[in-house]
């Protein structure tokens, strides 16, 4: 199946002043996940695992060098579909690879430059 949203999260140069704010205003708690491009925080809201935190290391653009939430995807066939999207117009950000405890991910900027994540 692909199609629905599965995951958001969110890179920024600030994360612990985001746990402080997102803890706050929404009653999250932060689980640590370790990622192999540095700390990240799975958000909890009870025991419902809703997105994650990370410093830019982990941002889903990188190079962007701005703090910001990322959409992903539950995709099927990731690698197919990632070649088609590029035939289509999109740009490749990151792709198609694994991710320990997570599954294949991949990131694009659609036709239009917005920036989606893909999971399988």
């Amino acid at each position: 199946m692909h199609g629905p949203f599965a995951w958001n999260e969110l890179a920024t140069t600030g994360v612990e002043a985001a746990l402080r704010f997102y803890g706050r205003t929404l009653g999250w708690t932060f689980a640590r996940f370790d990622l192999p491009d540095g700390p990240y925080r799975v958000a909890k809201a009870g025991d419902l695992a809703v997105g994650g935190i990370g410093g830019l290391d982990t941002a889903a653009d990188p190079a962007s060098g701005i703090s910001a939430w990322t959409a992903f995807v539950r995709i099927s066939d990731i690698d197919r579909r990632f070649e088609q999207a590029i035939g289509l117009g999109a740009s490749p950000v990151q792709v198609p690879h694994d991710v320990p405890r997570v599954g294949r991910v991949a990131v694009l900027r659609d036709p239009t430059g917005a920036l989606i994540g893909w999971l399988q």
